[in-house]
């Protein structure tokens, strides 16, 4: 139960309003204040991060998905913001497609092991064409969670 353990249900959004792409990583860092993850006072250091990694090369790994993510001093330990956009932001994926789903990781310096762990969960669990469709399909943040939850579940049996 990687990713559960992570993410707080306030840090997931059924409904992103944003439409670029700097826009919906502030509306996702938004989230994580709301949901007491990270403080206020360190949404500019985060966004620098994040826009820093997007610099990089894009998060947007395709099928409607990003990933975006990095290692911030002021992230005590891993913290995880879900987001879907109705409409699409264009993420300059590697596909050239919108994107929908939008995973914000960030995690500590000294957790990074664990960063790797959770990004490979997330990315593993997003091939499934029927699970980014539930999520895709939910109606608010309490039935994406509970998707998440259920492919945790599932994930651990085999």
């Amino acid at each position: 139960m990687i990713i559960i353990e992570h993410l707080n249900r306030k840090a997931i959004s059924a409904d992103l309003k944003k439409e670029t792409k700097e826009k919906v990583l502030e509306e996702l860092t938004e989230l994580l204040i709301v949901s007491g993850a990270i403080k206020e006072k360190d949404k500019s250091e985060i966004m620098e991060v994040l826009l820093a990694r997007e610099e990089i090369g894009s998060t947007g790994i395709g099928y409607g998905v990003a990933i975006p993510h990095g290692k911030c001093q002021v992230v005590e330990s891993v913290v995880l913001a879900i987001g879907y956009s109705k409409k699409g932001v264009n993420f300059n994926s590697i596909d050239g497609k919108p994107v929908h789903l939008f995973f914000l990781l960030l995690t500590s310096p000294e957790h990074g092991q664990l960063h790797l762990k959770v990004l490979a969960r997330l990315s593993r669990f997003l091939k499934d064409k029927l699970f980014r469709e539930s999520l895709v399909k939910a109606k608010n943040a309490d039935e994406m969670y509970g998707i998440i939850e259920d492919k945790e579940k599932k994930d651990r049996i085999r």
